[in-house]
């Protein structure tokens, strides 16, 4: 039997933000992270509407990019203290991954982290809370996935944390919360959630819906990215690159990834890249690598136009330089000297990233390894 996982209810459309006066509960702690969000004025609108709802809100601000550990434990310690009901993750998707993992530690104090980073070992939830994810980028799609990725900062490790049990009961896909996001951010989110679509149509894993919305995430990502970069205030393109990014994350959450995200979660934790910029180097050379095993590739083509495999690679790459994003590992400014020196520890901790397990081609070592220099100084994988 198969089953799809997605958020229990999903609100989607622009001022869909609204529907969180219509919430029914007592106390909620709002987990959000810089300022962007205050300075919006979104998060003043979500306090308002909550309380409208007659809710008690407590506020968990400034959660870093790529949250950690500790941050979790503390926002954990907050809600035990207060004993929300409710659990909002406002924000990106570091915002909201914080926020699940701080709801794990608040009903489960003991919960062990590292258990935890098996695939499927978060302990039930939903005993003291539920939880609603609002995210204000387009990329993740976390706001209906299983998935949270925290990062081990004394390890330099990025972890995903992969259990159904982190779906979130509500998801606002609102897309005038983004009108504010920064072109660079845009881009990167929005490269990111084209990942997703790529990666989960040609997993391991058969899923006809999976398949149905990777292919209208990508096809809506290649229509309206570019426009959302350089017209930030378009709220229908807004709109439409938010859709996509949760159709990309239920296209996942039902298929699961591939190792694009393995290679990715390492650089990102060691070297602080930005996660869907990595993703968009690493996706051309990746998709020419797994296609000596699958087939897939051409039918993503068809949805844009194309017909080959290559011609796919090369139209990510088009679209990645027409909003604006760096070719290479290199160009991101990391060294030569400490690239290597990274190297192997990178692709040991990706061959054994739990999305490696999802990829359609089962990767070496030395594979991982290759693909990382080919897109490090800006080659074309042919093996």
């Amino acid at each position: 039997m198969s089953k799809l996982f997605i958020a229990g209810e999903v609100l989607h459309s622009a001022g869909s933000l609204e529907e969180l006066k219509n919430v029914k509960g007592k106390k909620a702690v709002l987990v959000t992270g810089g300022s962007s969000m205050r300075k919006s004025g979104t998060l003043d609108k979500a306090v308002a509407y909550l309380k409208e709802a007659g809710i008690e809100t407590k506020l968990f601000e400034g959660v870093e990019e790529d949250p950690s550990s500790a941050t979790c434990l503390k926002g954990a310690k907050v809600m035990q203290e207060f004993q929300p009901d409710w659990i909002i993750g406002l924000g990106g998707c570091s915002a909201i991954d914080a926020a699940k993992m701080m709801w794990v530690f608040y009903e489960h104090p003991d919960a062990d982290f590292e258990a935890m980073i098996k695939p499927f070992s978060v302990p039930k939830l939903r005993n003291k809370a539920k939880f609603i994810a609002i995210p204000s980028t387009s990329g993740t799609g976390t706001e209906t996935t299983g998935l949270a990725v925290i990062t081990d900062r004394e390890k330099g490790v990025k972890y995903p944390i992969v259990s159904y049990e982190l779906t979130p009961d509500i998801a606002i896909v609102d897309g005038e919360i983004c009108a504010s996001m920064p072109a660079h951010v845009t881009s990167n989110t929005g490269l990111d959630a084209l990942t997703h679509c790529v990666e989960a149509y040609v997993s391991n894993i058969e899923d006809n819906y999976a398949d149905v919305l990777a292919k209208g995430g990508m096809e809506i990502v290649f229509n309206n990215l570019k426009e959302a970069v350089n017209n930030p205030t378009n709220i229908k393109a807004r709109q439409n690159m938010h859709d996509a990014s949760f159709m990309g994350g239920l296209a996942f959450n039902n298929a699961w990834l591939g190792i694009v995200h393995s290679l990715s979660h390492q650089v990102g934790a060691l070297f602080g890249m930005p996660h869907g910029m990595s993703n968009a180097i690493f996706l051309p050379n990746v998709i020419r690598y797994n296609a000596k095993v699958s087939n897939r590739f051409p039918d993503l083509a068809k949805v844009i136009g194309k017909e080959t495999t290559e011609e796919l690679a090369v139209a990510i790459e088009d679209l990645r330089s027409e909003v604006n994003n760096i070719p290479t590992i290199k160009d991101f400014g990391i060294s030569q000297e400490d690239w290597e020196k990274n190297l192997d520890y990178m692709a040991n901790n990706a061959f054994i990233d739990p999305c490696t397990g999802f990829n359609p081609r089962k990767p070496t070592v030395q594979e991982l390894k290759d693909i990382y220099n080919a897109c490090y100084y800006g080659e074309v994988v042919n093996f």
